[in-house]
């Protein structure tokens, strides 16, 4: 019995990969819907950019809050909740007949519920459930997404190809909403609950009291944070990170190609191939980040991604080249590799703190995501043609790098956010 209860870390794991999974699946969805959209109504790929860019600042800026929620309502209530509001907010994106609409429904509505489920998800459930293989568990739990991502994208294209866009979006509504059970049913809030440590620990970590003020716990880990250099370091990085995945390629590399003379699904295709190797690479990238410096890493991680974007624009053909593949190849196992070691610095430097500074590290991620993803379009939009916008991510990769190299290890950790005074 004891032995079945200590495995319950790894169930408990299990359901959060599983609803990353369904949480991601409005993820694979803007990009394979621009081009329908824009045939039916019209709309520019600017003004469908900043619907997207709304969605992923709030994605971004709704993780640390909710990371400090989880911690007064549960893991499970609130994760039940924002499976419930993308499915919600997909739904009703089958009624839009304007462009404002998809900034509320994609922007509002599914960017506070696919932010409810972010990386901040993740740190709370290693923080509490694993001290041994922390990383590896970071970078699966991680690559959950990639997977949502992979499962999706050719279906979405596909369906919106052959049966129009709002089929594609009740699929991926109903794939957030089929979760909730799962959640309410199988997730647990700590290993204490059930009398045993945590996986690789040998005492039983009792159980925090339940405080009130998820904002204002939110909040003072910022200020406490934001008054060290490595959270500027990692949070430049990862806003960069965010720019040059979700911002960028996520939202543009379908219609970039297109319009080189690829198909949508033969590009949705390719951009699901990404997924794939984003697996192999996280849970790599995980495996690494427990034996080796996560500052090299992530600076390794940058610069490569940096050079691979510079070359991108020489690489789109009407066909698939076998150079494409080397990139896609590459930027898979690249694509969220930068995640595990970011959440171990963010540990090592924050103590406690850790899970809800991620979060706002996250939410830079986030906003550099949403700048880029509207700066695309209207590059797209002012020079036909992304190229411009594939140059400048590169530049902006390698002074990642640089920012990575200068985080301080083993800084001293700032005070808990529940001990952290109150902002002004």
């Amino acid at each position: 019995m004891i032995r079945t209860r200590q495995n319950q870390a790894w169930v408990v794991a299990a359901v959060a990969f599983t609803a990353l999974v369904g949480a991601a699946a409005f993820r694979a969805a803007p990009g394979a819907l621009i081009e329908p959209l824009q045939r039916e109504f019209g709309w520019s790929t600017g003004s469908i950019g900043f619907a997207v860019s709304v969605n992923l600042l709030l994605y971004g800026l709704t993780a640390p809050f909710a990371a400090a929620l989880m911690e007064q309502l549960g893991v499970r209530r609130v994760v039940a909740g924002a499976l419930a509001l993308v499915a919600a907010g997909s739904a009703l994106s089958t009624l839009a007949s304007a462009s404002w609409h998809l900034v509320l429904l994609w922007g509002l509505m599914i960017g506070i519920g696919s932010g409810s489920m972010a990386l901040a998800f993740v740190a709370t459930i290693t923080n509490r459930w694993f001290v041994r293989r922390r990383g590896l568990v970071t970078g699966v739990l991680t690559a959950g997404g990639a997977t949502g991502q992979l499962v999706f994208l050719p279906v979405v294209a596909a369906l919106a190809e052959s049966s129009g866009w709002r089929v594609a979006s009740l699929v991926v509504s109903g794939a957030a909403l089929a979760v909730v059970p799962l959640a309410l049913l199988l997730l647990r809030e700590y290993p204490a609950d059930l009398g045993v440590p945590p996986h690789g620990g040998t005492e039983v970590v009792p159980r925090p009291e339940r405080t009130t003020g998820a904002a204002r716990r939110a909040l003072g880990a910022l200020a406490s944070a934001a008054r060290t250099g490595p959270f500027w370091f990692l949070a430049g990085g990862f806003a960069i990170c965010g720019a040059t995945t979700n911002g960028l390629v996520g939202t543009h590399f379908i219609p970039a190609a297109h319009d080189h003379g690829m198909p949508t699904t033969t590009a949705a295709g390719l951009l699901a191939l990404v997924g794939v190797f984003d697996v192999a690479g996280t849970v790599l990238s995980g495996w690494l980040t427990d034996r080796v410096d996560p500052r090299l890493l992530l600076t390794a991680y940058y610069a490569l991604r940096g050079l691979s974007l510079l070359l991108l624009p020489q690489l789109f053909h009407h066909s698939v080249e076998p150079s494409m593949l080397v990139f896609i190849v590459f930027y898979g196992l690249d694509w969220v590799a930068t995640v595990p070691p970011t959440v171990a610095l963010c540990r090592e430097v924050f103590g406690e703190s850790g899970a809800v500074v991620f979060g706002w590290v996250f939410a830079s991620h986030q906003v550099g995501a949403a700048l880029a993803a509207t700066a695309a379009g209207l590059v797209r939009d002012g020079f036909g043609d992304y190229a411009p916008a594939w140059y400048a991510a590169g530049l902006l990769s390698v002074a990642a790098a640089g920012l990575s190299l200068a985080v301080r290890r083993k800084a001293v950790a700032p005070p808990s956010p529940r001990d952290a005074p109150t902002p002004a």
